[in-house]
């Protein structure tokens, strides 16, 4: 394919994905495929001769379509949201163009100094402390910045290295040995809640440390209480602890953690103190939520997702470390074929040793472009018409009279249940909770909307996360629809089976 057919394909690939998004809340939101179906509809080898692109295009259309749970559906309620936008589009699409492997300032500087630039400009847009810039307000460097991860999950992964680094460092400082620091290591310990993402636990593995997962208050929150008193614990038992993970907005109920009480935690024991605000972080783009983040200005590292809820396309998660010192120290290995720029070098930084790869795309250029073409106005409303969505919900449940809310409905996400009462008279928890579960495969199987059930303290719950770019409040009030005609057909067959 020369530039000439591109140029071609290029126009038609344009009307193929503004055609998609023009119709998709007229296509059922979850894929309908069983596992396996696909080996059984292409080849077992790679072609020998060139295909068409008509080809390739018509098997996209035939055999990977219905494959496809369309995240992007403004029925799509499942998880949290993976927002997509044009803007964000556009900025992906220069990042092919340029095709860069950006490990450090002089394989682009451009691309490590928008990063520089942009994660700064985020920084502010969410009000985070100054501490966490890169660059101070005479234009000097600063101790702190941000980086472009992947993933939350790889953000978590590596500022616990950096956190595992300082503890050793520190131990160092007590007059520990290399040696005797480095066997110490596995008296490592983290602390995270029972609600706290997973990659907490699989960072620790990875890094070889320990875990202790301490239980939520009843609000699904880690307290300073529960925090203290396992520290005290552990370091009775020999253990050393190094890193604590607060949330804001946790996976399964958008629950914010203690961060206040971790943070003081988490300074009288010498801990790094993470911030996982991997969703609802962007809503601190809207000052009336930042309250809510009471804390974060104290803690070492804080991550959000702009992939998630700040229509920013996959992958883009912002990461900032108050001090870059540990997380730099512990991820670079110098190569002779790797130079360093000397002089000035204030815009000067090698994203490889902020991050577990090496080589690293583009990636700011599409949040460059959401920022420009949305400005911070048109980001605040994109996250307050949610926010407004999701209270409407809430209040069309609880007027319907079977359901009940589990948990405050803060952001974008509601979770709730059919309440005990409604399912019948004298029934017990396990009755309930199979009229919930029931509702969530209805729905499944129904495949108006999508949307994932969980569980709370062992009884199961539904959630609805409100998020999607272009969803609007009339796939709100199909949710609605759809669940209230589903429960009454579920409750129905409930009372039936108990008479």
């Amino acid at each position: 394919m020369d530039a000439s057919e591109f140029r071609k394909r290029g126009k038609e690939m344009v009307d193929i994905i503004a055609d998609y998004y023009e119709s998709l809340d007229k296509k059922p939101p979850k894929s309908a495929v069983s596992p396996g179906y696909l080996y059984k509809l292409i080849p077992h080898e790679a072609p020998d001769k060139p295909e068409t692109f008509e080809t390739i295009r018509d098997d996209i259309e035939s055999k990977i379509m219905p494959g496809m749970t369309h995240w992007q559906s403004g029925n799509f309620f499942g998880w949290y949201p993976s927002n997509f936008s044009f803007p964000g589009m556009l900025g992906d699409m220069y990042s092919s163009m340029f095709n860069i492997v950006g490990f450090n300032w002089i394989c682009s500087p451009a691309a490590t100094e928008l990063e520089t630039i942009v994660m700064d400009w985020l920084a502010k847009l969410i009000g985070l402390d100054a501490r966490y810039l890169s660059i101070n307000e005479d234009g000097s460097e600063g101790t702190g910045g941000g980086v472009i991860q992947g993933s939350a999950s790889e953000a978590q992964i590596t500022v616990m290295i950096a956190a595992r680094e300082r503890m050793k460092v520190y131990l160092l400082s007590q007059s520990t040995d290399a040696e005797e620091a480095e066997q110490m290591q596995s008296r490592f310990v983290a602390y995270v809640s029972d609600q706290t993402h997973s990659a907490a636990q699989k960072g620790a593995r990875i890094i070889g440390c320990k875990t202790h997962i301490l239980g939520s208050d009843s609000e699904f929150r880690l307290t300073e209480k529960t925090l203290s008193a396992a520290v005290t614990e552990d370091r009775a038992a020999g253990l050393i602890p190094f890193f604590v993970c607060g949330t804001f907005g946790t996976t399964n109920t958008a629950a914010i953690d203690d961060l206040p009480g971790i943070a003081q935690v988490a300074a009288a024991e010498n801990m790094w103190f993470h911030v996982d605000a991997a969703y609802a972080g962007s809503a601190l783009t809207c000052p009336e939520f930042r309250p809510l983040a009471k804390g974060i200005e104290c803690a070492d590292s804080f991550n959000f997702n702009p992939h998630k809820w700040m229509l920013t396309n996959f992958d883009c998660s912002a990461l900032w470390v108050a001090n870059s010192t540990h997380l730099v120290n512990s991820l670079s290995i110098h190569r002779e074929y790797l130079p360093r720029v000397k002089g000035d070098v204030s815009f000067v930084k090698d994203y490889r040793d902020w991050q577990l790869p090496l080589g690293r795309r583009f990636r700011a250029l599409k949040l460059w472009f959401v920022m420009r073409m949305y400005g911070g106005s048109g980001i605040r409303k994109h996250i307050r018409t949610h926010v407004e969505q999701a209270k409407w919900l809430e209040r069309q449940l609880l007027s319907d009279g079977r359901f009940e809310i589990v948990t405050p409905v803060v952001f974008g996400l509601i979770v709730f249940r059919i309440k005990p009462q409604a399912v019948g008279e004298n029934v017990c928890a396990d009755d309930v909770d199979a009229a919930n579960v029931a509702l969530v495969r209805r729905i499944h199987e129904d495949n108006r909307i999508f949307l994932v059930g969980t569980k709370l303290k062992g009884c199961a719950v539904v959630r609805v996360a409100i998020g999607s770019t272009f969803g609007t409040m009339a796939n709100v009030e199909l949710a609605v629809q759809v669940i209230c005609e589903l429960t009454t057909r579920i409750l129905s067959s409930s009372k039936d089976s108990h008479q």
